[in-house]
């Protein structure tokens, strides 16, 4: 073959070779995993992750292409928990998504330089998982659940729904500092409402049923503080507090979505588009300890008039009209 015609040649198969043969580098595939305190078949679960994967794909990370994302369902089981842990972070992720202060906790026990973005976390300083919430500190930041001042809104609900109520049973779990302090606030406001309160807790199935079975459906009310244990054992609460006709106070729409009477609290969903802004950033190079913790600016109030009707209760028509959703 002549020279000239070599040439030729070279040049039309550098024209039609693929790029990636001429030395272009293949996009970087980053790892990302997540751990949430549900179950799989949980709706508010997979809706959770549906949004977090949503809008890391807006930013630009889409899983199989650039990003694998690895998920474990906790189901706030402490055996479980351990264990899917020690399997995320022995891949070595980037970075991780867990959701609630004991998956959160156990990650940060088996590492303390995996970098850690939480949501659903009441009392990340309580717990020991960051320094302040301006400043983190260490490799964890994220989303969390709830303010103390919040604590009153819910007894102040209660008493605007039921202004009978004078006496209340707060369910808690007396392991988690959030739930002593969020008490600690409805109990400093009670003698202004003028009720009594009685701290319940949540971690005994007997002890709520006699508390419940003590109150009078004339005066007595329910408020239920957000833990781990109560989401285990929701349907049982909402079932009591049906059974004696009890107003009831929660903090997550979907206890109401499954019966239960009316909810206050941040808007759990937008928390994971929240935590997916923080994945990509950390991921673009900035460090958890520079992005300090946030508190919940959506909140939202879901009323089901269907079991306002069962236990014979009227809403208020100013409290209706505030309702982001009513379920009827």
């Amino acid at each position: 073959m002549k020279r000239r015609d070599f040439i030729k040649l070279l040049s039309v198969a550098v024209a039609v070779w693929p790029f990636s043969a001429l030395g272009q580098r293949p996009e970087q595939v980053r790892r990302i995993g997540v751990l949430m305190n549900t179950a799989a078949n949980n709706a508010e679960g997979q809706t959770a992750v549906a949004t977090f994967q949503q809008v890391l794909q807006k930013l630009g990370w889409t899983d199989g292409r650039n990003l694998r994302i690895d998920i474990r369902w906790g189901e706030n089981d402490v055996d479980r928990v351990r264990r899917y842990a020690g399997e995320l972070a022995a891949l070595a992720p980037d970075a991780i998504l867990a959701s609630g202060t004991l998956n959160v906790s156990t990650l940060q026990h088996i590492s303390r330089t995996l970098p850690i973005v939480f949501v659903q976390v009441s009392d990340p300083v309580g717990a020991g998982l960051v320094d302040t919430p301006a400043r983190p500190g260490g490799s964890i930041t994220g989303f969390m659940n709830f303010e103390f001042s919040l604590s009153g809104k819910w007894l102040e609900l209660l008493k605007q729904i039921a202004p009978s109520v004078t006496r209340v049973a707060v369910l808690r779990n007396p392991a988690v500092a959030a739930s002593i302090g969020q008490f600690g606030v409805i109990q400093a406001l009670a003698r202004s409402h003028g009720v009594e309160v009685r701290p319940v807790s949540i971690r005994d199935s007997g002890e709520i049923e006699r508390a419940l079975t003590a109150l009078s459906p004339a005066n007595g009310g329910l408020i239920v503080l957000p833990s781990a244990g109560e989401s285990i054992i929701r349907e049982q609460i909402i079932a009591l507090a049906a059974r004696y006709k009890l107003p009831a106070v929660y903090t997550d729409r979907f206890t109401v979505s499954d019966g239960g009477l009316i909810s206050y609290g941040p808007d759990r969903i937008d928390q994971f588009r929240g935590a997916a802004g923080y994945v990509d950033r950390i991921l673009k190079g900035e460090k958890p300890a520079d992005l300090p913790v946030q508190a919940p600016t959506k909140y939202e109030l879901v009323i089901n008039l269907k079991t306002a009707k069962a236990i014979g209760l009227t809403i208020p028509s100013d409290v209706l009209v505030r309702a982001d959703q009513v379920i009827e």
